[in-house]
Protein backbone atom coordinates (compact mmCIF):
# COMPACT_ATOMS: atom_id res chain seq x y z
CA UNK A 1 0.00 0.00 0.00
CA UNK A 2 1.38 3.52 -0.89
CA UNK A 3 0.61 6.95 -0.91
CA UNK A 4 -0.15 8.98 -3.83
CA UNK A 5 2.51 10.37 -6.27
CA UNK A 6 2.65 14.33 -6.36
CA UNK A 7 1.00 13.69 -9.75
CA UNK A 8 -2.32 12.30 -8.06
CA UNK A 9 -2.02 14.61 -5.30
CA UNK A 10 -2.17 17.55 -7.48
CA UNK A 11 -4.97 16.27 -9.88
CA UNK A 12 -7.03 15.57 -6.95
CA UNK A 13 -7.34 18.45 -5.89
CA UNK A 14 -7.39 20.13 -8.79
CA UNK A 15 -9.60 17.66 -10.35
CA UNK A 16 -11.33 15.90 -7.33
CA UNK A 17 -10.99 12.21 -8.90
CA UNK A 18 -8.44 9.67 -9.38
CA UNK A 19 -8.35 7.00 -12.12
CA UNK A 20 -6.87 3.26 -11.36
CA UNK A 21 -6.71 1.57 -14.35
CA UNK A 22 -5.75 -1.88 -12.89
CA UNK A 23 -7.21 -2.10 -9.48
CA UNK A 24 -8.72 -5.57 -9.53
CA UNK A 25 -7.12 -7.91 -11.84
CA UNK A 26 -6.13 -11.48 -12.95
CA UNK A 27 -7.69 -14.10 -10.17
CA UNK A 28 -9.01 -11.52 -7.92
CA UNK A 29 -10.84 -9.78 -10.95
CA UNK A 30 -12.81 -13.59 -11.57
CA UNK A 31 -13.27 -13.87 -7.95
CA UNK A 32 -15.12 -10.42 -7.61
CA UNK A 33 -16.92 -11.22 -10.97
CA UNK A 34 -17.66 -14.93 -10.11
CA UNK A 35 -19.48 -13.29 -6.86
CA UNK A 36 -21.16 -10.39 -7.95
CA UNK A 37 -22.63 -12.65 -10.94
CA UNK A 38 -23.60 -15.48 -8.54
CA UNK A 39 -25.22 -13.15 -5.75
CA UNK A 40 -26.97 -11.19 -8.76
CA UNK A 41 -28.54 -14.11 -9.73
CA UNK A 42 -29.29 -15.46 -6.39
CA UNK A 43 -31.25 -11.61 -5.65
CA UNK A 44 -33.18 -10.61 -8.74
CA UNK A 45 -36.43 -12.47 -8.23
CA UNK A 46 -37.06 -10.89 -5.14
CA UNK A 47 -35.66 -7.44 -6.82
CA UNK A 48 -38.17 -8.33 -9.77
CA UNK A 49 -41.23 -8.85 -7.47
CA UNK A 50 -40.66 -6.08 -5.39
CA UNK A 51 -40.54 -3.82 -9.06
CA UNK A 52 -43.78 -5.19 -9.69
CA UNK A 53 -44.96 -4.42 -6.88
CA UNK A 54 -43.91 -0.96 -7.41
CA UNK A 55 -41.55 -1.35 -4.44
CA UNK A 56 -38.14 -0.68 -6.25
CA UNK A 57 -37.38 0.82 -9.51
CA UNK A 58 -36.88 -1.05 -12.37
CA UNK A 59 -33.59 1.14 -13.76
CA UNK A 60 -31.07 -0.15 -11.38
CA UNK A 61 -30.60 -3.00 -8.87
CA UNK A 62 -28.09 -3.35 -5.95
CA UNK A 63 -27.24 -6.76 -4.38
CA UNK A 64 -28.82 -6.41 -0.28
CA UNK A 65 -26.34 -6.58 2.47
CA UNK A 66 -23.15 -7.83 -0.31
CA UNK A 67 -20.39 -7.22 2.72
CA UNK A 68 -22.02 -10.51 4.54
CA UNK A 69 -22.75 -12.46 1.19
CA UNK A 70 -18.91 -12.89 0.53
CA UNK A 71 -15.58 -12.27 1.99
CA UNK A 72 -14.88 -10.17 -1.80
CA UNK A 73 -16.54 -7.79 -1.49
CA UNK A 74 -14.81 -6.67 2.20
CA UNK A 75 -11.56 -7.18 0.92
CA UNK A 76 -11.71 -4.63 -1.96
CA UNK A 77 -13.05 -1.62 0.68
CA UNK A 78 -9.34 -1.73 1.52
CA UNK A 79 -7.65 -3.25 -1.48
CA UNK A 80 -3.91 -1.81 -1.62
CA UNK A 81 -4.20 -0.53 -5.16
CA UNK A 82 -6.26 2.64 -3.45
CA UNK A 83 -6.49 2.35 0.02
CA UNK A 84 -2.87 4.56 0.44
CA UNK A 85 -4.42 7.35 -1.79
CA UNK A 86 -7.99 7.19 0.37
CA UNK A 87 -5.93 7.30 4.00
CA UNK A 88 -3.89 9.99 2.53
CA UNK A 89 -6.51 12.15 1.54
CA UNK A 90 -8.77 11.80 4.68
CA UNK A 91 -5.60 12.44 6.84
CA UNK A 92 -5.40 9.13 7.75
CA UNK A 93 -8.97 8.99 9.03
CA UNK A 94 -10.83 7.31 6.49
CA UNK A 95 -14.12 5.61 7.73
CA UNK A 96 -16.27 2.76 5.42
CA UNK A 97 -19.86 3.84 4.92
CA UNK A 98 -21.26 1.22 2.71
CA UNK A 99 -21.06 -0.65 -0.24
CA UNK A 100 -23.56 -0.92 -3.33
CA UNK A 101 -22.74 -3.73 -5.56
CA UNK A 102 -24.82 -2.34 -8.61
CA UNK A 103 -26.51 -3.51 -11.97
CA UNK A 104 -27.46 -0.80 -14.61
CA UNK A 105 -29.44 -2.60 -16.95
CA UNK A 106 -30.28 -1.08 -20.29
CA UNK A 107 -32.24 1.61 -20.24
CA UNK A 108 -33.27 4.78 -22.38
CA UNK A 109 -32.76 7.06 -19.46
CA UNK A 110 -30.01 7.29 -16.62
CA UNK A 111 -31.46 6.53 -12.84
CA UNK A 112 -29.88 9.30 -11.55
CA UNK A 113 -29.56 13.33 -12.85
CA UNK A 114 -25.91 15.25 -12.23
CA UNK A 115 -25.54 15.75 -8.46
CA UNK A 116 -22.87 16.30 -5.70
CA UNK A 117 -23.82 13.47 -2.85
CA UNK A 118 -23.01 16.55 0.27
CA UNK A 119 -22.37 19.72 0.70
CA UNK A 120 -19.43 21.10 2.26
CA UNK A 121 -20.98 21.67 5.09
CA UNK A 122 -20.00 17.60 5.37
CA UNK A 123 -16.98 15.82 6.25
CA UNK A 124 -15.01 14.94 3.56
CA UNK A 125 -16.91 12.09 1.26
CA UNK A 126 -14.92 9.76 -0.98
CA UNK A 127 -16.26 7.10 -3.62
CA UNK A 128 -14.59 4.64 -5.38
CA UNK A 129 -16.38 2.69 -8.30
CA UNK A 130 -15.03 -0.32 -9.38
CA UNK A 131 -15.96 -1.59 -12.86
CA UNK A 132 -17.22 -5.48 -12.69
CA UNK A 133 -17.48 -5.78 -16.56
CA UNK A 134 -16.06 -3.73 -19.43
CA UNK A 135 -17.45 -0.16 -19.87
CA UNK A 136 -17.50 1.08 -23.25
CA UNK A 137 -18.87 4.37 -24.05
CA UNK A 138 -22.67 5.21 -24.53
CA UNK A 139 -23.30 1.77 -21.45
CA UNK A 140 -23.98 3.72 -18.45
CA UNK A 141 -20.78 4.80 -17.65
CA UNK A 142 -19.63 7.16 -14.84
CA UNK A 143 -18.75 10.54 -15.43
CA UNK A 144 -17.94 13.78 -13.11
CA UNK A 145 -17.13 17.39 -13.52
CA UNK A 146 -13.33 17.88 -12.92
CA UNK A 147 -13.20 20.51 -10.33
CA UNK A 148 -17.06 20.89 -9.17
CA UNK A 149 -15.68 19.93 -5.99
CA UNK A 150 -13.95 22.98 -5.24
CA UNK A 151 -15.84 25.84 -3.04
CA UNK A 152 -17.44 28.29 -5.13
CA UNK A 153 -17.34 25.97 -8.27
CA UNK A 154 -20.39 26.56 -10.46
CA UNK A 155 -23.56 27.29 -10.36
CA UNK A 156 -24.50 23.82 -11.71
CA UNK A 157 -27.89 22.60 -12.53
CA UNK A 158 -29.13 19.43 -13.92
CA UNK A 159 -29.72 19.67 -17.69
CA UNK A 160 -32.53 17.98 -19.50
CA UNK A 161 -29.83 15.34 -21.16
CA UNK A 162 -27.08 13.61 -19.45
CA UNK A 163 -24.12 14.83 -22.03
CA UNK A 164 -25.66 18.67 -22.00
CA UNK A 165 -23.64 19.03 -18.37
CA UNK A 166 -20.58 21.36 -19.36
CA UNK A 167 -17.47 20.34 -18.91
CA UNK A 168 -18.09 16.71 -18.07
CA UNK A 169 -15.93 13.54 -18.29
CA UNK A 170 -16.87 10.06 -18.83
CA UNK A 171 -15.13 7.67 -17.89
CA UNK A 172 -15.23 4.35 -19.82
CA UNK A 173 -13.17 1.04 -18.73
CA UNK A 174 -12.23 -2.17 -18.67
CA UNK A 175 -13.58 -4.77 -16.18
CA UNK A 176 -11.06 -3.78 -13.20
CA UNK A 177 -10.74 -0.12 -13.34
CA UNK A 178 -11.75 2.08 -9.99
CA UNK A 179 -12.88 5.76 -9.65
CA UNK A 180 -12.20 7.28 -6.55
CA UNK A 181 -13.63 10.76 -6.62
CA UNK A 182 -14.84 13.51 -4.19
CA UNK A 183 -18.42 13.37 -3.70
CA UNK A 184 -18.59 17.34 -3.00
CA UNK A 185 -18.10 17.04 -6.85
CA UNK A 186 -21.12 16.68 -9.58
CA UNK A 187 -21.30 13.42 -10.81
CA UNK A 188 -23.75 11.47 -12.68
CA UNK A 189 -24.00 7.68 -14.36
CA UNK A 190 -24.62 8.20 -18.26
CA UNK A 191 -27.43 6.46 -19.90
CA UNK A 192 -27.11 2.99 -20.94
CA UNK A 193 -28.23 2.44 -24.23
CA UNK A 194 -26.42 -0.68 -25.22
CA UNK A 195 -27.54 -4.19 -24.91
CA UNK A 196 -25.53 -4.90 -22.06
CA UNK A 197 -26.17 -4.62 -18.20
CA UNK A 198 -23.52 -2.45 -16.38
CA UNK A 199 -21.80 -3.90 -13.03
CA UNK A 200 -20.30 -1.80 -10.78
CA UNK A 201 -19.18 -1.43 -6.94
CA UNK A 202 -19.51 1.97 -5.66
CA UNK A 203 -17.50 1.98 -2.13
CA UNK A 204 -18.54 5.12 0.09
CA UNK A 205 -16.16 6.63 2.67
CA UNK A 206 -16.27 9.96 5.05
CA UNK A 207 -13.36 11.18 6.50
CA UNK A 208 -14.00 10.28 10.38
CA UNK A 209 -15.39 12.72 12.51
CA UNK A 210 -16.87 12.96 16.20
CA UNK A 211 -20.54 11.51 16.28
CA UNK A 212 -20.42 10.08 13.10
CA UNK A 213 -19.03 6.37 14.22
CA UNK A 214 -21.33 3.27 14.24
CA UNK A 215 -20.42 -0.22 14.28
CA UNK A 216 -24.15 -1.80 13.77
CA UNK A 217 -23.93 -2.44 10.12
CA UNK A 218 -20.67 -3.78 10.44
CA UNK A 219 -20.49 -6.59 13.23
CA UNK A 220 -22.10 -9.67 11.67
CA UNK A 221 -18.33 -8.95 9.70
CA UNK A 222 -16.30 -8.68 12.44
CA UNK A 223 -14.37 -11.72 12.54
CA UNK A 224 -12.77 -10.64 8.80
CA UNK A 225 -11.53 -7.70 10.90
CA UNK A 226 -8.73 -8.44 12.83
CA UNK A 227 -5.91 -5.73 12.71
CA UNK A 228 -6.68 -2.72 14.08
CA UNK A 229 -6.72 -0.61 11.00
CA UNK A 230 -9.50 -2.69 9.57
CA UNK A 231 -11.41 -2.52 13.05
CA UNK A 232 -10.77 1.32 12.59
CA UNK A 233 -12.24 1.45 9.11
CA UNK A 234 -15.29 -0.34 10.00
CA UNK A 235 -15.78 1.23 13.11
CA UNK A 236 -15.54 -1.62 15.68
CA UNK A 237 -12.72 0.80 17.72
CA UNK A 238 -12.82 3.86 17.96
Amino acid sequence: MQGPTEAQTMQWDEEGYLVFTDAIENDELRRLQNAFDYWANQCKPDWLERVERGEQEATYFDIPNPIEKDEIFVDIVDHPSYYGCLRHFTDGEPMFLGEAVRVLPPWPLSYTGWHPDVPHTNPLHIKIQIYVNDVDPGCGEFAYVPASHKRGAGPYTRPLFQESMPGHRRFAAKAGAAVMFNAYGWHAAMDNHSLIPRKSIILIYEKRSPGQVDAEPFTSIAHLCTSPERRRLFSLEE
